[in-house]
């Protein structure tokens, strides 16, 4: 085996794998280290897992709804152990999955913790080897992909134990389905968890210490999740900041202060759901003079560090914290290194909430679009008009656009409702290639589909919508 390389990836998530396969595909020796499994966190403990559960929540609850679509079954029911088992056999086999990239593409994989020296024309890579001992390693270029992991408070008492209070680790893994749960904060991992264990019949009650859920979204969006949510026997606490988590007897006690009044929440279980922060300690960056700030690396439009030959991508370089960016920031920065033209950088990344109802958008806000100085026009479709959600049953929600007034552009576009995730890379598309209100009026839009709720919002922008 060599032990000088191209490129040196460490961290084998998302965002370092894809980076280490156009590695390849351009020419490069490419090695990758991981300390865990090959997939990091997104195919073992993050995306994919968690989408398994949430799809068994969402048939178990649509089981609720048969006589709605003619239907009757015997008493539903699940076995939580095989609903767990599911996803982590998914995440498995995804797993897997990348090894066989990795060997197709001729990817040396090297399984151990990486720490990184000064070293020309970039650091030296140091990886204790899981089976022991020590390697020594060198390239040309280094790309720390090390994602991050969730963020914990001790002092509120916001740090996990692993049996009563959880990161969306041990949530993923329980032994058992709590009859009551806490979740305290309401981006995306926290509302995606609270829709899980609410449609498997537990107390969920949502505690947010800003005014709003899911405070990145639109206003409309988070408005309508919050009704919906409720809707859904999901209680929510806004504007309420926690003074202490602790354990109690029973469970887990929560203690919160909203609108100068004090109040204490309990439940079986609790989960930690307030951010996340980079993976940066451990490999020795601090000796290289690496520059950090809040916990990521700084880098510039090409994934560069202050450090020459080191580069970051992904979670660890900082928002937005979506695999889809750390992939797309990969290509980029080794297409940049091989000398290439690089990716788009600046393509819009779309965000997606797989709670129920779904959440997607892209691009900016109303608020933030007026906050630029943009002179909006803003369009709206509810999907209780659009005949394809009718006739599914998914009449829940709406889609939201953004236009710049002056010149056409669409400058964002918000949805909530079914599915909408598999929608949004429409609007992402047509804002990386720049269109106007007049090429998405000119796109024919199939019918009967959900998406055409995204050509009449875009009419409706203009006062041309058809259905309402």
């Amino acid at each position: 085996m060599a032990d000088s390389f191209d490129v040196i990836v460490i961290g084998a998530g998302p965002g370092g794998y894809v980076t280490a396969i156009r590695a390849s595909q351009l020419g490069l020796s490419a090695a990758i280290v991981e300390r865990e499994a090959l997939g990091g966190i997104c195919l073992n403990w993050g995306c994919i897992p968690t989408k398994a559960l949430l799809k068994t929540g969402e048939v178990f609850e649509q089981l609720g709804h048969l006589g709605d679509y003619g239907l009757s079954a015997q008493t539903p029911a699940y076995d939580f152990a095989k609903v767990v088992k599911r996803s982590r056999d998914i995440a498995k086999q995804l797993s897997s999955g990348v090894a066989y990239l990795m060997r197709k593409h001729k990817i040396e994989v090297i399984d151990g913790t990486a720490r990184l020296e000064k070293g020309s024309p970039a650091p030296k890579v140091t990886v204790t080897l899981k089976a022991g001992g020590e390697r020594t390693l060198s390239a040309k270029s280094v790309i720390l992909a090390t994602g991050a992991r969730a963020k914990v408070i001790p002092a509120a008492g916001l740090a996990p134990d692993g049996e009563r209070i959880w990161t969306y680790r041990e949530a993923m893994v329980p032994a058992a389905a709590p009859k009551s749960l806490l979740v305290v904060g309401s981006g995306a991992i926290g509302v995606e968890f609270a829709s899980f264990y609410r449609a498997l019949g537990a107390e969920v009650t949502v505690v947010e210490a800003l005014p709003r859920i899911l405070p990145v979204e639109d206003e409309e969006i988070s408005a309508a999740a919050q009704k919906a949510f409720e809707r859904r026997g999901v209680a929510l606490r806004v504007g309420a900041a926690v003074t202490k988590l602790s354990k109690s007897k029973s469970g887990v006690k929560l203690e919160l202060e909203a609108g100068g009044k004090r109040e204490t929440l309990e439940a079986e279980r609790a989960i930690v759901a307030v951010g996340i922060e980079g993976n940066v300690e451990g490999m020795g960056l601090e000796d290289l003079g690496l520059k950090i700030d809040r916990g990521h690396v700084v880098t510039d439009g090409h994934g560069q560090t202050n450090v020459p030959g080191l580069y970051a991508i992904g979670d660890v370089a900082g928002p937005p914290w979506l695999a889809h960016k750390a992939m797309h920031e990969g290509v980029h920065c080794v297409e940049h290194i091989a000398g290439f033209p690089s990716a788009n950088l600046s393509a819009p990344v779309a965000g997606c909430t797989y709670s129920t109802p779904q959440i997607a958008s892209v691009g900016l806000t109303e608020a933030k679009a007026k906050e630029g100085g943009a002179e909006v026009k803003v369009g709206r479709f509810p999907f209780r008009a659009n005949g394809k959600a009718i006739a599914a049953g998914e009449t829940e929600g709406f889609v939201k656009t953004v236009f710049d007034a002056k010149t056409g552009a669409l400058l964002g576009a918000h949805m909530i409702g079914g599915e909408v995730t598999e929608m949004i890379q429409g609007f992402a598309l047509a804002i990386t290639l720049e269109a106007t209100e007049a090429e998405l009026f000119a796109t024919i839009f199939p019918h009967p589909t959900m998406s055409e709720a995204m050509h009449e919002a875009s009419l409706d922008a203009f006062g041309r919508a058809l259905h309402i």
